[in-house]
């Protein structure tokens, strides 16, 4: 059975303290609705509405604490934004075995595990939508980010797989692939780098925050009960 309001469910935004996730998070309170976030450090601002747990979204027995928390306090998930991520820009032959597992642990295994959790508790209400966050860096075969696109061509598979184990539940699974946006992760790219990228996609700018806001409120619709286990590049790409 789906929330008896639509216009206020309950979100859970991993990668909140910052960036887009901080973005989301002002998005969705703005809108009415409860929201939960998670990241490694505590959060730099709070509001009425608002939830902070600070962990490694990939430590198992940390995130099925958080959502017993939520499920105590809230009954229900409604909207999971797994957008919390990492990445190493290094050729290949510079990239040490440590920093592949943090990305794949980060990127892969915390969306793992935080779908896996989420379903369980929105299937006990027959309602929900998974958002996994993916990029264009995994289409573009960029070089120097070999690691970071496998991990999230991982997520895009994951997903479309979920998304038919969870359809039996009310639940979708879609992913959103954004062009490089102004935030820490792209910080130390150089902006030749940057100008290149951009001149692959069909839309030349960098994205924006609005442009990942559009897709989501897009997807999270119950009218969009028929769309799973799509994946949309943003930019043209």
């Amino acid at each position: 059975m789906a929330p008896a309001d639509p216009r206020k469910r309950v979100f859970l935004i991993t990668g909140a303290r910052k960036g887009i996730g901080a973005h989301l998070v002002e998005h969705y309170l703005t809108q009415g609705h409860q929201v939960v976030g998670c990241s490694r450090r505590p959060a730099s601002f709070q509001a009425d509405g608002y939830q902070h747990f600070c962990l490694d979204v990939s430590d198992e027995a940390a995130v099925r604490n958080m959502f017993g928390e939520i499920s105590s306090r809230h009954g229900r998930l409604d909207v999971l934004i797994n957008n919390a991520g990492i990445s190493s820009m290094n050729h290949t032959l510079l990239t040490p075995t440590k920093t592949a597992q943090e990305i794949l642990s980060t990127n892969f295994l915390g969306t793992f595990v935080m779908c896996r959790e989420a379903a369980r508790l929105m299937r006990k209400h027959g309602f929900g939508r998974i958002i996994n966050f993916a990029t264009v860096a995994t289409p573009l075969k960029l070089e120097g980010e070999a690691v970071y696109a496998a991990s999230k061509a991982a997520v895009i598979n994951f997903t479309q797989i979920i998304a038919r184990e969870f359809a039996e539940f009310g639940i979708t699974a879609n992913v959103i692939a954004p062009t490089p946006i102004q935030t820490d992760l792209i910080k130390s790219v150089p902006e030749e780098k940057l100008k290149a990228l951009v001149k692959r996609q069909a839309i030349k700018r960098l994205g924006e925050f609005r442009d990942v806001t559009n897709v989501l409120d897009f997807f999270i619709r119950r009218e969009s009960d028929f769309i799973t286990g799509q994946v949309l590049f943003l930019g043209g790409v």
